[in-house]
């Protein structure tokens, strides 16, 4: 888990350096959110998982 904090932190990095070169800001902040979106549905899907698994 840790390592896919460390993976995550890394992209948000990679898309803020790409949006300040582009000069969009707003993309990075709407991209942001979807990243937050699909980090919370993974985490309930595995949690599903397991419990369906068991």
């Amino acid at each position: 888990m840790f390592y896919q904090n460390i993976l995550y932190g890394l992209f948000v990095i990679v898309l803020a350096v790409v949006s300040i070169f582009t000069g969009e800001p707003v993309t990075f902040i709407m991209l942001g959110f979807i990243l937050m979106s699909l980090i919370t549905i993974t985490s309930y899907l595995k949690k599903i998982y397991e419990a369906v698994k068991k």
